[in-house]
């Protein structure tokens, strides 16, 4: 494969008007979330960041149908604990919708930065989370979560952390459970790259 270091396309239906994130050197920035199919019954509804010139450029309406082509970026998110890894998509144009068989495209070079983790579930699937460190411009590094099953499990479950890949897959969402106090529980959103092709190139 010879790639970008990272890329990501997304086709679908806008859930939620955009809302002002942040702002960076005068230039404001705004989230919105984006609902894409799956193969399967669930749909994801993803996180979308863009510029206020691109914004304004683009018809971004609640219901209206069109394709994000950009990449995955993380920052940290100052929090009462300790800062939380926040993904989103970064875009840098937008589409109206295509007729596509991949509405959720992605592709990462970057180098594992953690131990990769493998671990069964209880029906006996085989799956190792992995994080990806992949550069950017001005000695920066977006540090993306991804989740290997299958034979892509068995083959990234003992790569050293340095090891530098390639993975192509789709940006999901995934609820879970996380306890607050002894009887508390809050449902979060986790954001990751499911994979479904590995090279290594190291």
């Amino acid at each position: 494969m010879s790639v970008e270091n990272n890329e990501i396309t997304l086709c679908g239906t806008v859930e939620e008007e955009a809302v002002y994130s942040h702002n960076v050197r005068d230039e404001a920035f705004y989230v919105f979330k984006l609902r894409v199919p799956r193969l399967s019954v669930t749909d994801d509804v993803l996180p979308v960041t863009l510029s206020e010139k691109l914004l304004s450029e683009s018809d971004i309406k609640v219901g209206k149908r069109i394709c994000v082509h950009g990449q995955l970026r993380t920052y940290n998110k100052p929090s009462e604990t300790r800062p939380k890894l926040i993904l989103t998509v970064f875009a840098r144009y937008i589409t109206g919708e295509q007729e596509t068989e991949n509405p959720n495209d992605v592709i990462l070079n970057g180098y594992i930065c953690k131990n990769p983790t493998y671990r069964k579930t209880p029906f006996g699937r085989e799956i190792t989370d992995l994080c990806l460190a992949v550069n950017r411009a001005f000695g920066r590094s977006d540090y993306i979560p991804a989740i290997a099953w299958g034979k892509n499990a068995l083959r990234t479950k003992d790569m050293e952390v340095g090891t530098n890949i390639i993975v192509r897959g789709r940006l999901q969402s995934r609820e879970y459970s996380k306890r607050l106090g002894e009887n508390e529980f809050e449902t979060r959103v986790a954001y990751e790259v499911s994979i479904t092709d590995v090279e290594n190139i190291s």
